[in-house]
């Protein structure tokens, strides 16, 4: 697998319905994003998510992904409460794990919400980064993690947004996106990050980590996420 395209909810994940498709290998929607343009792949979304928003025609190929497979492989890499509880990142991380690409590109990711009347494409939703959640407290530092790792397999992170973004990950064209490498990290930092997770032991492998939230001390996710900002170059 060579690019990835992952497509979430954002308002200017509409920009890619004009886009060829010839750039990317794989394209993965995320919740409603499957309704931005025919030609997804896989689609990804949590057990919740309503059946009434599914898609009733599905093409040969195209398959959905759910909590059962995505789990056990971020739990390959650390986990949610580490990762970050917002499916950006679990599609990023099941995608890293999963179909294994050179490049990860992601539109319609970025989570910022200054437009409150339409916080998503298809107009006003639940923004799960805008919930009270003790694994999204630092949206950079989770991107940030992210791309860090994806780096440790040889995959580039890139964002084909070119609007605010509380993603950490360098920007990219359709064009462009198959050019992208992965941009050196501080691998003393990724250890010391690692090591300090493996310490404070905050895994929880049914992935249900709000059910043990109480046990998560906010400080010691702070100065997590903290040092996990170092570990990438500054773009």
């Amino acid at each position: 697998m060579s690019v990835v395209l992952i497509l979430g909810s954002g308002p200017n994940v509409v920009k890619c319905r004009e886009w060829p498709r010839d750039p990317f290998d794989r394209i993965v929607a995320i919740n409603n994003a499957w309704a931005v343009r025919p030609d997804w792949d896989d689609l990804i979304h949590p057990d919740d998510f309503p059946v009434e928003r599914m898609p009733v025609d599905m093409s040969a190929g195209q398959r959905i992904i759910r909590a059962t497979e995505y789990v056990p492989l971020q739990n390959t890499l650390g986990g949610f409460v580490y990762a970050g509880g917002t499916m950006a990142f679990t599609a990023s991380y099941w995608a890293l794990t999963a179909l294994k690409p050179r490049v990860i590109a992601v539109l319609g990711c970025d989570m910022v919400y200054d437009d409150a009347s339409k916080t998503h494409f298809y107009g006003k939703g639940t923004a799960d980064p805008l919930r009270a959640d003790v694994s999204l407290r630092s949206l950079e530092a989770k991107s940030a993690r992210l791309m860090a790792l994806a780096a440790r397999q040889g995959c580039a992170m890139v964002n084909l947004s070119t609007d605010e973004s509380r993603l950490v990950f360098p920007r990219a064209t359709p064009e462009t996106a198959a050019d992208a490498k992965p941009l050196l990290p501080d691998e003393a930092v990724i250890d010391a990050a690692l090591a300090e997770e493996e310490r404070l032991g905050y895994y929880v492998p049914s992935g249900k980590y709000w059910k043990e939230e109480s046990r998560f001390d906010v400080a010691s996710i702070d100065a997590l996420d903290a040092l996990w900002l170092k570990a990438v170059p500054a773009l």
